[in-house]
C-alpha cells in the first residue's frame, strides 16, 4: 500500500521558516519524483515545487522561487520542503505527491499518481 505522509506544518509568523517532510512508503522511492502542492481556502490546488530523482532536478513556482527549497534523502524515503521568509499568502494546506519520474519535474496535478493527506501551514501577519 502506497502512503505519502506529510509532517512539519504549523503556525509561524511572517518572515519565519518551516520545514515540511514527506515520508513515502510502499513504492520504489528512487524511481519517483515528488511534488509539493498547496491549497488555500476557496482556491485551486496549486503547484509549489518538485524534485526529480536527484537533487539537480528541481522546479518551483514563481511565487516561492528563492524562498523555498526542495531536497530529498533517498536513504530515508523522504522529501523536504524548506520554507523561508514566509508570508501570509503562503497559508494553505500543503500536499506532497508522487509520480513515476518521466525525466522532468511534473507541475500539473493530473501527472501525479499518489497524494498525501496534507499538512496545514498558517502564517500570521
Amino acid at each position: 500500500q502506497v502512503q505519502l505522509l506529510e509532517s512539519g506544518g504549523g503556525l509561524v509568523q511572517t518572515g519565519g521558516s518551516l520545514r515540511l517532510s514527506c515520508l513515502a512508503s510502499g513504492l520504489p522511492f528512487r524511481e519517483y519524483g515528488i511534488g509539493w502542492f498547496r491549497q488555500a481556502p476557496g482556491k485551486e490546488r496549486e503547484f509549489v515545487g518538485g524534485i526529480g530523482l536527484s537533487a539537480d532536478k528541481t522546479d518551483y513556482s514563481d511565487s516561492v522561487k528563492g524562498r523555498f527549497t526542495i531536497s530529498r534523502d533517498n536513504t530515508k524515503n523522504t522529501v523536504y520542503l524548506q520554507m523561508s521568509r514566509l508570508k501570509p499568502d503562503d497559508t494553505a494546506v500543503y500536499y506532497c505527491a508522487g509520480d513515476r519520474f518521466l525525466g522532468f519535474v511534473a507541475t500539473l496535478k493530473w501527472q501525479y499518481e499518489y497524494w498525501g493527506q496534507g499538512t496545514q501551514v498558517t502564517v500570521s501577519s
